[in-house]
């Protein structure tokens, strides 16, 4: 014991020492990463000094520019000087003395003005001067993009203010009137901060009336003025065109759209082509990722753009542009080639979108990125009004079947409600998609393989669909629901009966046009309908034997034609639901006794009569997968439940002849329609009807339709409907619905962990255990082992009470001459207590009623299967105290584990020593005692491989639908 001890502190303070490591390394890791970023940060100041000092020696470079194209400017104004000079001396002024003093002392106060006005200039240009130094030398405290925007913007401000005042200058000396005005367009600031300014810019920058090469426009009979006007705007645009590459990458990424009024100028007035087209890649380059709003804003300069530089430019410099980033990295660039493609379709040639245009959208569409895909689809919806013909429309047809089958739900989404609606009323071909749907999707049911492969059976014609081809079913039956709309406008549209669609005016909300009038005038005449003759010669026929491959997993995909259906019914109206749904389905399912078929052409009476089912293999299937659909997508689809409640009363009365021998189908398919919350009420007015009943199998129903209902119905209904019904099936004088009924009480101690509702059921349960028979006993045990995964506190408890009723049941020995009823006797305890162990029983109970239990069932080596009985010996080591390494062996040989990993396990310490001093005389001590909660963890994971390992002995392991 002291060794134990001392063993214990030494491994408390190993402890001790492992957390103090781990806090130390914790601190280690967390210094780690403070040096880590304080190094980048320190990289990246370093990096923005140089980058401020590149700058300043650029704004150096361009104020040295900047003066030398002030010299020259006032170079040109000393040579517009001498030109008036001479002017004046050729017109000959000076022709009298008299007449001469007066434009003497004109010139002499025009002299006098212009003397000022260029001392005025000389002014406006030091401080000019002093204002750029100034900017250049306070670079350093501020941001380095706001600064060279700003400097470039005001630079180039003060030089046209002066240019202006120079040429007004030369023009007042010249008396001519001419009238300067500036180019809005040439004075747009990039240092805003308001997207809404920025967007007016951009717009007034494409909508402005300017000739291009020009940014001012001049009103003068002077051809000299005039190219040097034009010149000088020339000099600015290409001055702007030059800075530009070199101010962006100074910009910071969340501001550089600042920069696009200036991008567009400079593209749309540039003469040279080299140069927009390098200013054209830094528009698409602008920002490495953009998101969804600079993309946005980007688009919107690019369509302004295209505005004005017309198609030709447009194809030729700005989409060329755009489509190369087509393969780029980033998604966001490919997505920005998507948008254009849709968004820029219009400035181009006609014969440019259903060409160039599509086979981008094709590339795209087969992107890598679910963003890029939608939004391929969205812009293809936008590209197809602007085809100038339907030469392609079957290329746009693959595509939209290529993106309806996309495995991303957004992708698919997108492409139902924008691009097929725009693909019908464009190409005007919906017969022909509406065949190409039905194909593909039969077709990839048939392309699974049956459940089953004994032939003649009805899972040999159900299918196990795979992933890929329930996703692609599911699309196309979503499709098909998107489509009806049209579907029904077509029909209406086209409706041979003249006299109805005159009077389609009149009709008022309440009244479908479909009515039974016009349907039965269609029957008799000679007149054609197709696209009302597709509906239940073509689509229902195919959702008939589409739901036949289903088997009854897919129940979402049966809801899906279940909402088909109804859809249809509430679009056509209760006339047509009647009249032409009803009969149809009838027939499949194989009650042609109660359809009526008199509204039906003649022409196509044997089509519908060719889907009754003949042979006793197609009833089943007709049976299993149809009459879901008929009860809740055409007898459900009626205002009043008084169809779907007589016609299921039919059915478990057996009232229809076909019925008698189907009732699990009927079972089935009544449970599809509990999954529809607007049928619970139906159903339970069925079912008290059933209780009420005399006959025993219709209250035996009753209790097989309350398991079904159970695990659709919340605790209310369970509490106020459920319990009542079981309780009176419960207290019935016959033993058959009594028992009948505990399996129900299981089901909902399965779903329901209310205490007013576990306390209804061990009233009741004790009830069936006092009864005493063989039956009870096994249903009631059957009953609440199912439900042992689930329990919780009170019907844990009672579950522990039926622990201590199996040892009583245990110890008096089964006589009788059934082997049957015995062997079924003992592998319902043997199932109960494998499932119980699973559970945290008390150490009293283990003790005093499982220990001895699973002694008393291996006494009983006649009834006992043998893979009940290995499972039972596991238990019984485990529990008693015995060494888990014994259990390596019987492991080992079903599960080919090695004997050394019993490490894996750890070595078990005696959970209950007393017990094992009470049934083994010698116990293995174990080397080192564990700690409560690891024991209490091992217990619990050899437990769970108990379980699996006791059902792969027994051959019955669960798959993924049994659990």
């Amino acid at each position: 014991m002291s060794l134990i001890q001392e063993n214990e502190s030494q491994m408390k303070e190993n402890m001790t020492l492992k957390m103090e490591l781990g806090s130390f390394l914790k601190i280690k890791e967390l210094a780690d990463n403070q040096i880590a970023s304080l190094s980048k940060y320190l990289e990246t100041a370093q990096k923005d000094l140089k980058e401020r000092d590149l700058l300043v020696h650029a704004l150096k470079q361009s104020l040295e520019f900047q003066r030398k194209e002030l010299n020259e400017c006032r170079a040109e104004i000393t040579s517009l000087k001498m030109h008036i000079e001479g002017s004046r001396a050729s017109k000959g002024w000076n022709t009298g003395k008299m007449e001469a003093t007066p434009p003497l002392c004109i010139d002499r106060k025009e002299e006098t003005r212009s003397q000022h006005m260029e001392t005025e200039t000389t002014k406006l240009t030091v401080v000019r001067e002093e204002s750029l130094n100034s900017s250049v030398n306070q670079v350093y405290d501020s941001q380095p993009e706001e600064n060279a925007l700003h400097l470039v913007s005001k630079t180039l401000s003060a030089s046209h203010f002066e240019n202006t005042i120079v040429i007004n200058d030369g023009l007042e000396c010249n008396k001519s009137k001419i009238n300067t005005t500036t180019s809005e367009g040439s004075f747009v600031s990039c240092n805003g901060n308001n997207d809404q300014d920025r967007e007016n810019n951009i717009e007034h920058i494409a909508q402005s009336t300017v000739p291009e090469g020009s940014s001012l426009t001049h009103k003068t009979d002077s051809p000299t003025t005039g190219t040097t006007t034009d010149k000088m705007a020339l000099e600015t645009v290409q001055i702007v065109s030059d800075a530009l590459p070199k101010i962006v990458p100074y910009v910071l990424i969340n501001h550089r759209e600042e920069l696009l009024p200036l991008i567009m100028c400079a593209i749309e007035r540039h003469p040279d082509g080299n140069v927009r087209d390098s200013l054209t890649h830094t528009l698409f380059n602008l920002i490495k990722r953009p998101d969804e709003q600079q993309r946005k804003i980007i688009m919107d300069a690019c369509v302004s753009l295209a505005k004005n530089v017309g198609q030709m430019r447009t194809e030729t410099e700005l989409l060329p542009q755009c489509w190369e980033q087509i393969n780029h990295v980033y998604e966001e660039r490919r997505l920005l080639v998507a948008q254009s493609c849709g968004e820029l379709a219009e400035f181009v040639r006609p014969e440019i979108r259903d060409s160039l245009i599509l086979s981008i959208v094709h590339q795209l569409v087969e992107d890598s990125a679910t963003v890029v895909r939608e939004a391929a689809a969205h812009n293809l919806a936008m590209l197809l009004p602007l085809f100038p013909n339907m030469d392609k429309y079957f290329k746009v047809e693959e595509l939209l079947f290529q993106l309806v089958c996309d495995p991303s739900g957004v992708v698919v989404n997108a492409t139902l409600k924008e691009l097929l609606p725009v693909v019908i009323n464009w190409g005007g071909k919906m017969e022909h998609v509406l065949r190409v749907l039905l194909s593909h999707m039969l077709g990839a049911a048939k392309r699974c393989p049956p459940i089953s492969g004994v032939q003649d059976i009805v899972d040999s014609h159900l299918r196990v669909l795979g992933e890929n081809e329930r996703w692609s079913i599911d699309v196309f039956l979503r499709m098909i629901m998107e489509l009806l709309p049209f579907i029904y406008q077509r029909c209406i549209e086209t409706c041979p009966i003249t006299f109805t669609t005159k009077s389609i005016s009149t009709l008022d909300e309440n009244r479908s046009f479909f009515s039974s009038s016009l349907l039965q005038s269609y029957a008799k005449s000679n007149l054609e309908w197709p696209a009302f003759d597709w509906i239940y010669i073509d689509c229902f026929p195919d959702l008939i034997q589409l739901t036949c491959f289903l088997s009854h997993k897919e129940d979402n995909l049966r809801s899906q034609i279940t909402k088909i259906l109804l859809t249809v019914a509430k679009l056509f109206g209760d006339d047509y639901l009647s009249i032409i749904m009803l009969p149809i389905f009838l027939v499949s399912v194989g009650d042609y006794e109660n359809a009526d078929l008199t509204y039906f052409p003649v022409s196509f009476l044997p089509r519908v009569k060719g889907l009754q089912p003949k042979s006793p293999i197609e009833k089943k299937i007709s049976t299993t997968c149809v009459l879901p659909l008929l009860l809740s997508g055409i007898l459900g689809a009626f205002r009043n439940d008084e169809r779907v409640l007589a016609y299921l009363r039919k059915l478990l009365r057996k009232e229809i002849p076909w019925s008698v021998n189907c009732s699990a189908e009927i079972m089935g398919a009544v449970r599809f329609i509990c999954t529809f919350e607007e049928h619970h009420g139906t159903v339970f007015q069925l079912i008290w009807e059933l209780v009420a009943c005399s006959e025993e199998s219709l209250k035996t129903a009753a209790a097989s339709l309350l398991i079904l209902l159970v695990p659709y119905v919340d605790v209310k209904l369970a509490s106020t409907h459920v319990l009542p019904a079981l309780v009176t099936l419960g207290s019935d004088q016959n033993l058959n619905v009594r028992y009948a009924s505990i399996d129900a009480f299981g089901v909902v101690a399965q779903h329901f962990k209310n205490d007013v509702i576990v306390d209804k059921i061990r009233i009741q349960m004790d009830a069936f255990l006092e009864d005493g028979s063989h039956e009870a006993i096994i249903s009631v045990i059957r009953a609440l082992v199912t439900a042992v995964p689930h329990t919780t506190g009170k019907l844990r408890e009672y579950l522990i009470h039926l622990l201590s009723k199996i040892f009583q049941l245990t110890s008096v020995p089964s006589h009788g001459n059934d082997v049957t009823r015995r062997r079924d006797r003992t592998n319902v305890f043997c199932e109960a207590i494998r499932a119980l162990d699973a559970t945290d029983l008390p150490s009293t109970s283990v003790r005093d009623f499982l220990v001895p239990a699973i002694q008393n069932l291996l006494k009983d080596h006649d009834n006992l299967d043998p893979a009940h009985k290995e499972a039972l010996e596991i238990i019984m080591k485990e529990r008693s105290g015995r060494a888990f390494e014994s259990i390596s062996k019987v492991m080992g040989a079903h599960l080919g584990i090695a004997s050394s990993m019993t490490s894996f396990f750890g070595d078990s310490t005696p959970r209950v020593k007393k017990e094992a001093a009470e049934i083994n005389d010698s116990s293995v001590t174990s080397p080192r005692q564990q700690s409560p909660h690891s024991q209490q963890d091992d217990t619990r994971f050899r437990r769970i491989m108990r379980g699996g390992f006791g059902e792969m002995l027994r051959g019955k392991a669960k798959g993924p639908d049994d659990t």
